[in-house]
């Protein structure tokens, strides 16, 4: 079985002008991830790649430590940090090596303060991006929406977690499974920590429920991916139109584990999801504290790595936005905190909190309200992924809507050098993407782009926009790409705004228009994707970046 996997990934490295990235995931240490990580560079080493161990953790390990032997190890890089010198993997020194295949332990691992990244598997998407292929490891408990459930299950707050969309994004995931009690006997023959430490993390850590946890864990993420991949493929059945929504507040206190909530929801119905904010009058920039902001902002940066589309909208009336918006784009599935206690005063003059508004307005929506202060139930309530074998379902399933990489023409691929204001991106772009299409007025186009934006601003505080409108004249969804070399004038965000995607579909598919928002939104999340944009000169370059 090795071989097998050493060889498929062998056939991505041959045919693959940017990097690959392939993860041994695990639910625990000493299950063996970095053995097979060594064992399969010293194959590729045999079959004539060009690798090196860029870093590897042996944690004292003996037998880890023998398979490094023979390979070519990259120096680590020293830094100091209040007086402590501290060695990291040396990304610059990599980049400048430039091998074919570089082995890089513990993918969720925090660099230093001072080191180039923040995270390694930021490291990580610099190599890919220089077209170096990547071999790494990591636990399933570092998965940025499993925080609170390994929380729940195993008592455990996991310090150093990445998003869900890095593993996502893998070429490869591999599950390196070993059952608890073999786990367990390697621990006490000192074969993952020192003697010291055995009897300590045999009552704590490695406890046989937690592990038995922990590999349910790891076997379920391995199967969604597996079945998000499929899903993902050309001749697969088109995915559902009941969709999930997560409703957010600006002074949501548990706003982060609502979206993790949301993540697995999604991640186990394989469905696209969305992260929906309303903001009221009261909530107003010029209104709210620069504290509420920050959390926020927070709150939507994180929906965004977790892989959510993100939507913004003005309103007075926060369950009628929210209903609209689930109506219009068939949300089938609305998540929602459970509110605070209403003083009996308030229930005298009528008042329901937008939970209870929810329920009792639904029509056609299943309203999912999260108790996010538990931990138990964001642990345990999460229903049963659906059966993917239903002939019947793929039988009634809707023909394979158009994919973004479809949409992708030149003429259709703006770049400005000079700094530009939004209002001549808009328009600009609105004008590329109905050029050639009878019947559709631009003054109309540029009204309708205006109107979203009045409603919540699409440029957003990831260097990206994602301006969007739907029209009664379209027939077929029409996309151009704006590349803004110098930054967009009169957009305030802290990260100014580099990628423009702006999407115009047909009123009457509102299921097709979402899903091309969101794939757009995956794939401009990823930080070698925006940074090869950024040096896109000529509209192919940056259809070829986009279509890879």
């Amino acid at each position: 079985m090795p071989e097998t996997r050493a060889s498929k990934f062998l056939d991505l490295i041959r045919r693959s002008e940017r990097g690959r990235l392939k993860v041994y995931l695990g639910y625990g240490p000493g299950v063996g991830k970095t053995f097979q990580m060594l064992q399969e560079a010293h194959r590729l080493k045999t079959d004539g790649i060009d690798v090196i161990v860029g870093l590897v953790e042996s944690h004292g390990r003996a037998e880890t430590e023998q398979l490094v032997a023979g390979l070519e190890v990259l120096p680590r890089r020293k830094i100091e940090y209040h007086g402590i010198t501290v060695e990291e993997f040396d990304v610059d020194g990599c980049l400048a090596r430039k091998p074919q295949v570089a082995i890089v332990d513990e993918l969720a691992h925090t660099n230093v303060p001072g080191s180039r990244n923040a995270k390694r598997y930021e490291d990580v998407q610099e190599l890919l991006a220089a077209g170096i292929h990547v071999i790494t490891a990591m636990n399933v408990q570092h998965l940025e929406s499993l925080y609170n459930t390994v929380e729940s299950l195993v008592g455990v707050k996991v310090r150093e977690r990445i998003p869900d969309s890095v593993l996502a994004d893998a070429d490869q995931v591999v599950n390196i499974d070993l059952v608890p009690e073999d786990l367990q006997r390697r621990l006490r023959e000192g074969k993952i920590y020192p003697k010291e430490r055995v009897a300590p993390s045999l009552e704590n850590f490695f406890q046989a429920g937690n592990l038995e946890h922990l590999r349910e864990l790891a076997l379920r993420e391995l199967a969604s991916q597996i079945d998000g991949r499929r899903r993902e493929r050309p001749d697969s059945a088109a995915v559902g139109t009941d969709q999930i929504m997560v409703c957010l507040s600006s002074r949501g206190p548990n706003s982060a584990r609502l979206l993790r909530f949301g993540s697995r929801l999604a991640g186990r119905l394989n469905r696209n999801w969305y992260a929906v904010y309303v903001q009221t009058p009261r909530e107003e920039p010029t209104v709210i504290d620069a504290v509420t902001q920050r959390l926020l902002a927070d709150t939507l940066t994180l929906a965004n790595q977790l892989g959510a589309t993100v939507f913004t909208f003005k309103g007075n009336d926060v369950a009628d936005t929210i209903l609209r918006f689930a109506r219009e784009y068939r949300v089938g599935q609305v998540v929602i905190g459970k509110p605070h206690s209403i003083p009996w005063w308030r229930r005298l003059l009528g008042y329901k909190s937008v939970a209870e508004q929810l329920i009792f307005r639904a029509i056609n929506v299943t309203v999912v309200v999260v108790d996010a202060d538990s931990e138990e139930q964001l642990a345990s309530h999460l229903p049963a992924a659906p059966s993917s074998d239903s002939a019947a379902i793929a039988a009634a399933a809707p023909a394979r809507p158009p994919a973004l990489a479809d949409l992708l023409q030149p003429q259709r691929v703006v770049i400005w050098e000079d700094p530009v204001s939004k209002e001549q991106i808009l328009r600009t772009l609105a004008k590329a993407a109905i050029d050639g299409t009878p019947g559709v007025d631009l003054a109309i186009v540029a009204a309708k782009l205006a109107e979203r934006e009045a409603q919540g601003s699409t440029f957003l505080n990831e260097g990206v926009a994602l301006p969007h409108a739907r029209l009664d004249r379209l027939t077929a969804p029409r996309l151009a790409i704006g590349l803004t070399h110098a930054g967009v004038l009169d957009a305030p965000t802290e990260m100014p705004v580099e990628v423009i995607v702006l999407l115009l579909s047909p009123t009457t598919g509102p299921a097709s228009h979402l899903q091309l928002l969101a794939a757009a939104g995956r794939r401009l999340q990823k930080k070698d994707v925006r940074a090869r944009l950024r040096d896109a000169k000529t509209p192919n370059q940056a259809i070829w970046v986009l279509r890879e």
